[in-house]
Parts: C-alpha cells; structure tokens; sequence
C-alpha cells in the first residue's frame, strides 16, 4: 500500500510557476518543491525570482527562475523551451500572475458608467490573457502532446461574489473560472487536468493599503472583510500550499478536473 506521503509525492515533476515572484505564487512555488517538483519560477522580477529560486534551493529544494512576460506568447515559449532544456517538459503549471489597477476600482459613491474601458480592459489581459489563456496555450500545447498535466489557474474568490470596488478585477477572475472548466472539458480525454483555486484576502503588496493602516490596524474596508470572514483573520501565504500540492499531484487528485477551489477562511459561506 502506497504511504500518505507518497500520494502526495511530485520527485520528478518539472513545476512551473508563472508569477511565482509574488508572495502567493513564491508560496505555492515552494510547497512544490518541499514535496519533490523541480520548480521553475517564472516572470519579469528578475531580483525576486532569483531570490525565490535561491531559498528554495537553501530548504533543500530544485528551483531556477526563468524571466518572461506572460502577456508576449513569444517570451512564454521561449521560457518553456528553456525550462524543459534544464528540468524536462512541465508537468504541472501554475498560473499566479494576476492583479488589479487603481484606475479599474471604483472609490465609494463613483459613478460605474465612468469606468475607463481602456483600464478595463488592461485589467482582462492581466488576469485573462497573461494570466491563464497564453500561457495554458504555450506550456498545453506540450501537456496536451505528452498526454499528462495539471494546471492550477489562481483564480480570486471575487470571482465567485462580485465584490464592491473592484468590478473589473472581479469579472477577469470570474472568466478565470469559466475558462478553467471549458480547459478541463475539452482537455479531460488528453491527459490533462485544470483546475483553479480561489484565495480569499491575503494581505500583499498591491493589496495591503487597502487592508491595513499605515499603524498597523484595519482600515474601514480591512475591518469589514474581517467581519464578514468566519475565522475572524485574514490568510497567510503558506495555507495555499495543500491545495496546490494537492491540484498538482496526479495520484492525491487523478479525477480531479474542473472544480475550483475556494480558500478563504469562510467568507464565500456568509451571505448577509
């Protein structure tokens, strides 16, 4: 019988993580190596990717960063070539790159019919295009022809309840979702699987105003997401990393394709 461990086991595994500069996907980019995959961090940062990679490495891990700009196909494939010269084709891809823009969120009592359509739009290629729909495309193409695959897309539990403020981001992330199982559909005969996660509120760099004061307490918006959470706390990074490894391992999850799974410390669960 095959230990607990061992279900969960990705030796072998080439990983890669693209926005795995950002805290999230840094987090979920060394869950993966703690449990066996070789991880390949990709994005623009270099300096971060660098670091990332190399604290990977220091915890005993295989990592390397690859520089690329997930809204230009090109750059992605040729970070996938490069990628696979050094740790074999990719076996599980994680989509982390994502975000949203200032001009794209409404302040309280804003008029919605003065949206920007050009920040509207910026805000879809991030989280759309460059978030999951090129770079399932460059680094599918190859899952699809070897027959085997997980791809984990970040999703946002905003995309599963519209939130206040953040329309644009809110509606990229809800076409995540979409685009997630229409993959999963059509890639379910190939060997592949899709799935995507939804984080509810983790602190971080873009979004970190926006919770706290600059003393350290909420803000009026930070202190109503609080209220509205069961557990009373925002998530820490490194409570992505079971679902992840989870999505990625392909005896933990072989008849998983399709879902999205929503990690948000209950707050999708509260209606009123």
């Amino acid at each position: 019988m095959t230990g607990n461990r061992d279900l969960f086991d990705l030796a072998g595994l080439a990983a890669v993580v693209i926005g795995g500069t950002g805290v999230l996907g840094g987090a979920m980019a060394q869950a993966l190596a703690g449990f066996g995959a070789k991880v390949a961090i990709v994005g623009r940062n270099q300096e971060r990717g660098i670091k990332r990679a190399r604290d990977i490495e220091s915890a005993g891990g295989t990592a390397l960063f690859q520089a690329a700009d997930a809204l230009d196909r090109d750059s992605l494939a040729r970070a996938r070539d490069a990628i696979q010269g050094r740790h074999g084709p990719a076996s599980v891809l994680v989509n982390a790159a994502g975000g949203n823009r200032p001009d794209a969120t409404l302040p309280p009592g804003s008029d919605f019919c003065k949206l920007p359509l050009a920040a509207w739009k910026e805000v879809f290629d991030l989280n759309l295009a460059g978030g999951v729909l090129l770079p399932c495309q460059v680094f599918g193409e190859t899952m699809t022809a070897l027959g085997r695959g997980s791809i984990i897309n970040i999703a946002s539990v905003s995309g599963v309840t519209p939130l206040s403020r953040v329309v644009a981001y809110s509606a990229a992330k809800a076409a995540v979702i979409n685009l997630t199982k229409f993959l999963a559909r059509e890639w379910a005969t190939r060997g592949v699987r899709v799935n995507a996660i939804s984080p509810g509120f983790f602190p971080a760099e873009q979004n970190r105003a926006l919770l706290f004061k600059p003393d350290g307490g909420y803000t009026e918006r930070g202190g109503q997401i609080i209220g509205h959470t069961p557990m009373a706390r925002f998530g820490e990074a490194h409570e992505l990393a079971g679902a992840v490894v989870w999505l990625a391992a392909p005896r933990a999850s072989s008849f998983v394709t399709g879902q999205n799974v929503v990690v948000d410390g209950g707050f999708s669960a509260i209606t009123i």
